[in-house]
């Protein structure tokens, strides 16, 4: 794999024994000053970035396993979308696009319209966070259909508002607490293929079973689905188990949905998930990668469809915000630059090499993913998850000064998300870590 220059040097570098002193007391201030909910999975304060590294406040380098949760796919200091962003500001930061709109916007969506799956005429509208795209997909599916229902899978992740949070699988800590949850919401099996053992066809004809019997399709706008789980699990679903979803939702009229928000824009080898099975949604949300670390979201889908809502019905002050979508423009100029799908797929074929040390472990039931979007799940001897094992696998690396997240409706998958610009002697350093620390835990 071909390195790619980075502005800081691109090694794991442990200066003191993180959190170092400086990190302990800005965390100080953040437990006086922010929300409780608030609290960092990583207690050193990052105040420096680029290609695979992190830099903490007391001076340690750490290798970037997470890339902000999906979102620096392009690196957190790539240098064309810093200029993009600077060149933006120097114009103008913000004037909202339904009360005086800028090519930026438009810019952002005819590219949208030309990379997501189909050739299909289509349109996009552009919001902040993954959360609100999908909120949004949802009024335009009903809206289109002029039904209310909504079908989600089991293990889901959609956001924490008050609809997503409906939408999204796990009680702690997503809704726990928080009062009354939005209706229409129906959550039926997907495909787990680790835990369910069935085919893709067999899968499928259990979820479309259980719509049928269930939900009905007189009311059913849409069926919303990751063709990769994120928050889930990582989960790859069986193959054919996503073309007969779609298949039967085109047969009933339903609105098939594809949430890409962690698994699209280059993240699995492709530019988006949906591609692997030749798949082509009616609605597509994107988020995370596609502004190279600013806020923007989108929903792209059949113009038919995204006409639907009348003038000044979707929209927000700052959805589309110019300085977004000029790091969105410079971002997946970026991807097509460096050829960043490919070097996804050069990612995991690395992954699952220094992985394969681990072939035969008591503990690891699984590796699975596509792309730069790999997870392991842990599993006893019981067959049962490993919470507790999990989370000293990730703080082990974390001492060690590799970044991990876990993820998993029972907590028990590391998943690995490193910027696709990571450079290959990094990548193997920190997976060694990752293999260490699972070996000894």
């Amino acid at each position: 794999m071909q390195n790619i220059d980075a502005r800081l040097p691109q090694r794991r570098s442990l200066q003191s024994p993180a959190p170092g002193p400086a990190s302990q007391a800005l965390d100080a201030r953040r437990a006086d000053n922010c929300a409780r909910a608030l609290q960092p999975g990583l207690p050193a304060y990052i105040v420096d970035g680029g290609g695979g590294i992190l830099v903490d406040a007391d001076g340690n380098s750490f290798i970037d396993f997470a890339s902000g949760i999906g979102v620096t796919t392009v690196g957190s200091s790539n240098a064309a979308v810093t200029e993009a962003i600077i060149e933006a500001a120097q114009r103008f930061t913000h004037t909202c696009f339904l009360n005086a709109p800028y090519e930026g916007f438009v810019a952002v969506s005819e590219k949208l319209n030309q990379i997501t799956p189909g050739d299909h005429a289509k349109k996009t509208a552009l919001f902040s966070t993954g959360a609100e795209a999908i909120e949004n997909a949802v009024k335009i599916a009903r809206n289109f259909t002029g039904r209310n229902r909504v079908v989600v899978f089991d293990a889901a992740f959609h956001g924490r508002t008050n609809l997503t949070m409906a939408m999204t699988s796990k009680n702690k800590p997503y809704k726990a607490g928080f009062g009354t949850l939005a209706s229409d919401i129906y959550r039926v099996p997907g495909s787990y293929p680790l835990r369910d053992g069935l085919s893709g066809e067999d899968a499928a004809r259990r979820t479309i079973r259980t719509i049928e019997q269930q939900v009905g399709t007189e009311d059913l706008a849409c069926v919303v689905i990751e063709p990769v789980q994120g928050e889930g699990g990582f989960v790859v679903p069986a193959p054919g188990f996503l073309p007969a979803l779609q298949r039967w939702c085109r047969d009933n009229d339903v609105l098939f949905v594809t949430d890409e928000i962690q698994a699209g824009i280059a993240r699995t080898g492709q530019w988006f998930a949906s591609c692997d099975e030749d798949l082509t949604p009616d609605l597509i949300t994107t988020a995370k990668g596609l502004a190279g670390g600013m806020p923007l979201s989108a929903v792209t889908g059949r113009a038919d469809v995204m006409d639907a809502p009348g003038p000044g019905s979707l929209g927000g002050t700052y959805a589309g915000n110019p300085l977004a979508c000029a790091a969105s423009l410079a971002a997946l100029e970026e991807i097509d630059r460096l050829n960043l799908t490919s070097r996804a797929r050069e990612i995991e074929t690395i992954i699952r090499e220094e992985l394969s040390a681990l072939d035969g472990h008591p503990t690891v039931a699984e590796v699975r993913g596509r792309g730069a979007m790999i997870g392991i799940e842990f599993l006893n001897s019981d067959g049962e998850p490993c919470a507790e094992l999990t989370s000293r696998i990730a703080g082990a690396c974390k001492k060690a000064g590799v970044i991990v997240l876990t993820c998993g409706s029972d907590g028990n998958v590391i998943r690995l998300l490193p910027p696709l610009v990571i450079n290959e002697d990094v990548l193997r350093d920190g997976l060694s870590v990752l293999v260490d620390a699972i070996q000894t835990a």
